[in-house]
């Protein structure tokens, strides 16, 4: 199978090696002046890992009409902008699989409603999401994801091409839950960093109990399954997102609260305001998610926001 792949930094390498490595024919496809595409124009390496010589490199943007299936991991707030970038390809009977996690701010639009808005109707979108990090899956640590698609024959083919001992895929059967849930997790990631921050780690349970329930509610909002909130694209993505010292989005909010500096992507800072968005037009209650949201935009204190949602309504669990 005909693959690039889109997207030079530390997810869209280690897809392109991982997919190379269990026979794909893979081209990465980079901006010319990406500094992370540069080095592996001169290097085949990043500070992760290492590209072989299989695996074909390439900054013209013309490489995607060859391909078969089209893996984009970009920024998502970006994805609108490249999908018209795009456009004079005229791309046609493509599969589109989106391995970033975001809800676009100001439509509220899920990554593959933006890309099925862009391409003609003979492509087909999958969502490629669950736990995992690049450290760990480069070491040969294993985990389980999850492949999801409205086109069922390209859901089933994608999970039997792509599966291997590294990464057991789960075939999806929410597609809107799954790619809410994705997204969601790193709001939830950054709340925990904040918590660790403050050295209130203990109430990450609590954190990740009520975090669910509250995007389990705007899935079903949304004409998704609550269920799914407690699948591999959400409760089973917190380990690797409310714990790991990998989780850009826990550590971002770490160093929100101290004060620090954080310069890697951190998506569940816009996924945030996405989500508030979302929220306020489907009535859907979600505390946790508009805390970080008044913390990072409305420069609310964290002591504050933390006291406020101590000071709720008491009420039953479920």
């Amino acid at each position: 199978m005909k693959i690039t792949v889109v997207g030079c930094g530390r997810w869209g390498s280690l897809i392109t090696w991982y997919l190379d490595s269990h026979g794909q024919d893979v081209t990465l496809y980079g901006l010319k002046d990406a500094p992370q595409m540069q080095r592996f124009l001169k290097e085949r390496r990043n500070d992760l890992l290492e590209l072989p010589e299989s695996v074909k490199l390439t900054t013209d943007i013309s490489a995607l009409s060859d391909a078969e299936v089209i893996v984009i991991s970009i920024g998502s707030q970006g994805l609108r902008s490249f999908m018209k970038e795009i456009e004079h390809l005229e791309l046609k009977n493509k599969i589109f699989v989106l391995c970033m996690k975001g809800i676009e701010i100001g439509t509220g639009k899920r990554l593959s409603e933006v890309v099925g808005e862009s391409v003609d109707a003979s492509n087909s979108v999958a969502v490629w999401i669950g736990p995992g990090h690049v450290q760990e899956f480069y070491a040969g640590i294993p985990n389980c994801m999850v492949i999801d698609s409205a086109n069922e024959e390209v859901k089933k083919m994608l999970v039997k091409s792509f599966s291997s001992d590294l990464i057991r895929f789960y075939y999806g059967t929410d597609l809107i839950g799954n790619e809410i849930g994705a997204a969601a997790k790193n709001v939830i990631g950054i709340a925990a960093g904040m918590l660790d921050g403050l050295g209130l780690s203990s109430l990450k349970g609590a954190l990740m109990s009520r975090g669910t329930r509250e995007v389990a509610r705007l899935m079903a909002a949304l004409g998704g399954r609550e269920m799914s909130a407690y699948g591999l694209c959400h409760l089973g993505d917190y380990e690797a997102t409310v714990f790991s010292k990998f989780s850009h989005n826990r550590q971002f909010g770490e160093n929100y609260v101290k004060g620090e500096k954080f310069e890697q992507l951190a998506e569940g800072y816009y996924t945030a305001k996405a989500m508030v968005e979302l929220a306020e037009k489907h009535g859907v209650d979600m505390p946790i998610t508009t805390a970080v949201y008044n913390i990072l935009y409305e420069n609310a204190d964290v002591k504050e926001q933390m006291r406020d949602l101590f000071n709720r309504k008491l009420k039953q669990e479920f």
